[in-house]
């Protein structure tokens, strides 16, 4: 696979390996939002109960999770004020992207365990992912990589302004 250079990537590693190594069960969802560092990590917004984050791996430009405050793995512990505070949540992270980016389509879900492609299983979070006509390109297909067009903190500072004028 050929890889392109994101220094920001090694940074968040090696921070979140140190931790995991010092405490087992460490998680680097509560870990970003106890914090109070929201630029850092680029912490779109914060509601009642959940906050929004940009996805550090991003699928596409604009990749956010919408993250339960409450700890938890388990679709099913969610309150049902936590089941429609997320979904509100939701709802406004459209309407941001569509006013930011303006894709043409989103995926929206939950990987639900390691097995289903959780990358952080312990810790339930819902993906949104913005879509364009054509953004599945010839680079997965040629050079086993991906290309997201925007740079993050580019594209953080857009969101929260946006966010503001809402």
């Amino acid at each position: 696979m050929e890889r392109l250079f994101s220094p920001w990537r090694s940074q968040y590693i090696a921070g979140f390996s140190d931790k995991k190594a010092k405490d087992e069960n460490a998680c680097v969802f509560c870990d970003a939002v106890n914090d109070h560092r929201d630029a850092h990590h680029f912490i779109v917004s914060r509601s009642t109960h959940c906050f929004v984050m940009m996805n550090l791996y991003p699928y596409n430009s604009g990749h956010l999770l919408v993250i339960p405050y409450r700890h938890s793995a388990e679709f099913g512990e969610l309150s049902a004020k936590e089941h429609a505070d997320i979904m509100k949540t939701i709802s406004t992270m459209l309407s941001l992207l569509k006013k930011t980016i303006n894709p043409h389509g989103f995926n929206i879900g939950a990987n639900l365990g390691r097995i289903a492609g959780a990358g952080v299983d312990q810790h339930i979070h819902f993906h949104i992912v913005p879509r364009w006509s054509g953004d599945t390109n010839f680079m997965p297909v040629l050079a086993d990589v991906k290309l997201v067009s925007e740079e993050m903190r580019s594209l953080y500072k857009k969101l929260k302004k946006n966010l503001k004028g809402r």
